[in-house]
């Protein structure tokens, strides 16, 4: 598309948006053309609470798929669409709730902390949802001698072993675009550019081993915290590693400022999948809706409450 043609499609969407009462939700990692027509656009807990406080009848999410879920959990009185029903999550996907609930089984009374890039199903089984930005806060909010199973991202739940000091039982799921960020890609560059700060999230291959290496420079932030740390940040240039759609947001909140990606080629094809053309479909035709069963919702609101209220 042409930058007219995006634009002439921008100002469609706004109205169609207007004309459903709809707002419209894109996370960090969407496309930029999506971004820029968004009425918000943040992490999973950023996206969650904007869901929750919403008067807007329709929320339109710009993410994939258990995100409209969560919007559709926090909000069963508004419709919730999705504008690609195929947008997943190889993350959310390597673990389900019968793995879940065996798990469980094999640990009577371990308190469940599931990151947020799980289905519904499994936030049912869960006591605590939390996302990359309060996943310490969560872990510090449950009594020090309660055994805690974390899922299903293990290298965020190696970095919180080391944030916070406790033994957690990890499930060894990855999202597939964060773990081939490795510890030699940070060497590498950090040889290269010295005068850099790293911002590394802590779902990448390389985020805990990162804090071993000490260096002043390198820092593990949400992808929020990342934009906070920019525009704060006396430094000019940032090696930003997690998925390349935060770039755009980066250089529009600091634009004077140089953001580089630590690898180009850390692209989620899932949530590429949310074009522009597809939103504004989704709008005029109002697919596609997003629902979860009332007993699974009921079971999964505390712990996405639990999540929310956690800062």
């Amino acid at each position: 598309m042409t930058t007219a043609e995006v634009a002439t499609m921008q100002e469609e969407v706004r109205a169609l948006a207007a004309e459903r009462n709809a707002v419209i939700l894109a996370h960090n990692y969407q496309v930029p053309e999506v971004q820029d027509v968004a009425d918000y656009v943040g992490d999973s807990l950023g996206l969650s609470r904007e869901a929750a406080a919403t008067d807007a009848e329709t929320i339109v999410f710009c993410g994939v798929h258990f995100m409209a879920e969560t919007a559709a959990i926090l909000s069963p009185e508004k419709t919730v669409l999705i504008p690609d029903l195929d947008a997943g999550c190889s993350l959310a996907a390597t673990i389900t709730a019968d793995q879940l609930r065996a798990w469980k089984a094999e640990h009577p009374g371990a308190v469940v902390v599931s990151y947020v890039n799980t289905t519904a199903e499994v936030k049912a089984e869960t006591d605590y949802c939390c996302t990359s930005g309060n996943a310490k806060a969560v872990i510090e909010a449950i009594p020090e001698d309660q055994e805690i199973l974390f899922l299903p991202d293990m290298y965020l739940g190696l970095w919180l072993e080391q944030v916070t000091g406790r033994t957690l039982r990890i499930w060894m799921g990855e999202c597939h675009v964060h773990a081939g960020i490795r510890p030699q890609d940070i060497v590498r560059v950090q040889a290269e550019a010295p005068d850099a700060e790293f911002l590394v999230h802590p779902e990448c291959g390389c985020a805990s081993q990162c804090m071993a290496f000490g260096n002043e420079n390198t820092h593990i932030l949400s992808t929020e915290g990342m934009v906070r740390f920019a525009k704060t940040s006396p430094k000019q240039r940032f090696i930003v590693a997690t998925e390349t759609g935060i770039l755009h947001r980066l250089r529009k909140e600091a634009p004077e400022k140089r953001f580089e990606a630590l690898s180009e080629s850390a692209i989620c094809r899932y949530m590429k999948m949310i074009t522009l053309p597809k939103l504004r479909d989704s709008l005029r035709d109002g697919k596609h809706v997003v629902t979860v069963p009332a007993e699974i919702a009921e079971r999964a609101r505390g712990a996405i409450d639990r999540m929310v209220a956690i800062s």
